[in-house]
C-alpha cells in the first residue's frame, strides 16, 4: 500500500539566531541546541573599503544560524533546516496508539520518509528523541518516551546503513515546545524527533 505524501501547510519561517564556536551539536547537548559549523570569517577593521567614520570600530564578528521551519498543516509533522543539521518532529498521535509504544500503521511511511533523507545527506549518526507532555507522573512519562524513541528507531534502522550510530533518548515532559496548559500545546510536545547532521548540503 502507498500513501501520498500529505501537503504542507505554506507556513516557512526562518529564524535568525546569532551564535558562536564551532561544531556541530553533541549527543549530550539538549534537544533544540545546533552550534554553527564554522567560525565567522577573518575581517580587517583597517580597510578603507568598509568606509568606517573616523572613530568608528567594528562590532565583535558573529555566525548567522538561519533556521527554516516547514509545519504540515495542523502540526502532525514538521522539519527545522539550520546550516548544521535537519530536524523532524512527529506528533505521537501519528505514530502510536494513546498511552502506547506500538507504532500505528500508517508510521512506517513518515519513519521511511526520514530514513530517505538521512541517506540523502549521507548522515552516520541519528538523535532519536521522545518526549511526552505533563500529564501523569515524569517517570512513567521517561519510560513511554523512551520506548518510543527506540520503536522510531528500530524502524529507522531498517532502512539505513548497519554502521550508523544512534543516540537514543527519553525525555519525558522536558523541553516542551508548546503550552502544557493546553490540549493543543500537550499535543505539540508528545512527539519523538530525529535529527541529523547536514553533510551533503541536499
Amino acid at each position: 500500500m502507498t500513501t501520498t505524501p500529505r501537503r504542507l501547510a505554506a507556513l516557512t519561517l526562518t529564524v535568525l539566531l546569532l551564535g558562536g564556536g564551532a561544531g556541530a551539536a553533541q549527543a549530550d547537548d539538549p534537544p533544540g541546541s545546533t552550534s554553527v559549523g564554522a567560525p565567522p570569517p577573518a575581517v580587517d577593521a583597517a580597510s578603507p573599503a568598509l568606509m568606517l567614520p573616523d572613530g568608528a570600530t567594528l562590532a565583535p564578528a558573529k555566525v548567522l544560524d538561519i533556521k527554516q521551519i516547514v509545519e504540515e498543516e495542523g502540526g502532525e509533522q514538521r522539519r527545522e533546516d539550520t546550516n548544521v543539521d535537519v530536524t523532524f518532529a512527529l506528533q505521537a498521535e501519528v505514530l502510536f496508539p494513546k498511552d502506547s509504544a506500538k507504532l500505528s500503521p500508517s508510521a512506517t511511511a513518515r519513519i521511511a520518509a526520514i530514513a530517505a533523507e538521512i541517506k540523502k545527506q549521507g548522515a552516520g549518526r541519528v538523535r532519536v528523541f521522545g518526549f511526552t507532555d505533563d500529564l501523569g507522573t515524569y517517570e512513567h512519562g521517561l519510560k513511554l518516551s523512551k520506548q518510543r524513541a527506540d520503536a522510531v528507531q528500530q524502524v529507522l534502522a531498517r532502512d539505513l546503513d548497519p554502521g550508523t550510530t544512534f543516540d537514543i533518548r527519553g525525555y519525558s515532559e522536558d523541553y516542551p515546545i508548546a503550552d502544557n496548559s493546553t490540549e493543543e500545546g500537550r499535543k505539540k510536545n508528545r512527539r519523538v524527533e530525529v535529527s541529523f547532521p547536514r553533510t551533503s548540503g541536499g
